[in-house]
């Protein structure tokens, strides 16, 4: 059940940070979702760090922290996933 609530939960990050970035985005939605999780993991590990890991109620700062780790983690994955894919797919597409 673990894997299953990693999944969704870096599905609906990833689809935040990508509403939240201007301008189009074009990495695939399951890269958004492992780019979203990933988000996940570092905005944890940033709560632990600033010692809010674990708070009575809703942990809205840890949440806060894995939707901006989510943020960046798309911003640059999407960056590096046109870097290698994207003008392979562009020169297919003229071709």
């Amino acid at each position: 059940m673990g894997w299953l609530w990693a999944i969704i939960v870096g599905f609906v990050l990833g689809v935040i940070a990508k509403a939240v970035i201007p301008g189009r985005q074009h990495s695939p939605l399951w890269l958004t979702t492992i780019f979203g999780m990933l988000g996940a993991i570092v905005g944890n590990a940033v709560a632990r760090a600033a010692g809010v890991a674990s708070t009575s109620g809703i942990d809205w700062t840890r949440h806060l922290f894995q939707l901006i780790a989510a943020i960046i983690i798309v911003f640059l994955g999407d960056m590096a996933y046109m870097a290698l894919w994207g003008r392979r797919k562009q020169q297919q597409r003229r071709a």
